[in-house]
């Protein structure tokens, strides 16, 4: 008799303190899980939307903006 297994996928969010959990959790139950990771350029463009863009009038000025 052969039985069929349906699956599902499901996105969740959590913290990356409880990654550790989940991995532990989804080893146990023979779940797989997937991290799905933006690329540089997607979270550059995420950081221009969200306004998260300096401009420095030189090299001496952007200088002093990375060290503080």
């Amino acid at each position: 008799m052969d039985t069929t297994v349906s699956s599902e996928r499901v996105f969740i969010t959590l913290p990356n303190a409880d990654i550790s959990l989940l991995r532990a959790l989804a080893k146990k139950m023979g779940w797989t899980i997937k991290r799905q990771r933006k690329s540089g350029i997607e979270k550059g463009l995420e950081d221009i939307k969200n306004g998260n863009v300096y401009h420095a009038e030189n090299s001496d000025d952007l200088i002093k903006q990375i060290l503080g």
